[in-house]
């Protein structure tokens, strides 16, 4: 029996707990990492044919210095962690995840949208700090709740994951509305979408599911949020970098929209001093990059990963990147 090739899984934790390798162990002679920090990241490549990561930078260097190296799986859809011209240039197939968190995803955004819109987190506060069971009444009014049915929700991002959103938004009798790509000239919007400035300008709910790039960084920034609603939400399960911190923080404060909820950070793990965990912002819910995380999710990233080994082994390109 040929032996199996050997991989490095470069930041097995951020996997978390409860997933099943063993198709992928079958597959490969598979080293595990829990993390990898970049200059770790070229020695445990050293001998491998397969890199295995999912949030740890592989640079070009990373990928030069690693002769045995054929490809670089990724267990996420996004690749701006991945040098990918220099993977091109060495002739080193990269292929990523598509489609494994769209139910995961989309149930966080409406818990974001839901908590924020029925007010649980103060409602909960005022039942624990004793005024419900000091009422007059058998309710409490101090916090307004809206429903969602007739108000419109603004997508930008339309893959699997901004379409998942937009199902549950229907579901909910919102009026969904998608953004065109950044930079599209208005005369130039198709039909069917919407130019991002007109869009800022009616949603309720503006939720981001783009890539971040040098087009889309700080796509949101003081000049979109003064075109939103006073009381329009934001939520951003994306990257955090497509939102200008320090702009959000400032609106927040000065009631300019009505909340954001947030599961990305422009670093991560975030510094102590980041802009949006400073105490004291009003209507913000920061969440910690879990919006993937359902345990099937990452289970079928991992199945995706090793689909993608199966297919490279058979010389076939399945979600090939490169």
């Amino acid at each position: 029996m040929a032996a199996k090739p050997l991989a490095a899984f470069l930041d097995f934790a951020t996997m978390g707990p409860g997933i099943n390798t063993s198709t992928l162990d079958a597959l490969v002679d598979a080293r595990y990492h829990d993390g990898s920090d970049l200059f770790e990241v070229g020695p445990r490549l050293a001998d491998c044919e397969i890199a295995i990561l999912n949030k740890t930078t592989v640079d070009g260097d990373a990928i030069r210095a690693s002769k045995q190296l054929k490809l670089i799986a990724l267990t996420a859809t996004g690749t701006d962690n991945v040098d990918v011209a220099t993977a091109k240039q060495c002739g080193v197939a990269v292929a990523n995840t598509r489609d494994y968190c769209s139910t995961s995803l989309s149930q966080h955004v409406f818990a974001l949208v839901l908590g924020m819109t029925q007010r649980i987190g103060g409602y909960s506060a005022l039942v624990r700090a004793g005024a419900w069971q000091k009422s007059r009444t058998f309710t409490l009014f101090d916090y307004p709740i809206r429903e969602l049915a007739g108000r419109t929700l603004g997508i930008v991002g339309w893959g699997s994951l901004g379409q998942s959103v937009a199902r549950l938004g229907e579901a909910f009798g919102m009026r969904v509305l998608v953004a065109a790509r950044l930079g599209t000239p208005r005369a130039e919007v198709p039909a069917d979408r919407i130019h991002f400035d007109d869009l800022l300008e009616q949603v309720d709910v503006l939720t981001l599911h783009c890539p971040l790039n040098a087009t889309t960084k700080h796509m949101i920034s003081a000049p979109q949020l003064k075109r939103m609603k006073r009381d329009a939400l934001l939520i951003n399960t994306a990257r955090g970098g497509l939102i200008d911190s320090e702009a959000l923080v400032h609106a927040l404060r000065m009631g300019e929209i009505g909340g954001a909820g947030i599961d990305v950070l422009s670093s991560e793990p975030p510094p102590a001093d980041h802009p949006l965990l400073q105490p004291g912002i009003p209507n913000l819910v920061v969440t910690p990059h879990v919006a993937w995380a359902a345990r099937e999710a990452r289970q079928r990233a991992l199945d995706q990963v090793t689909e993608n080994i199966a297919a490279f082994l058979r010389g076939e390109t399945l979600r090939r990147i490169v």
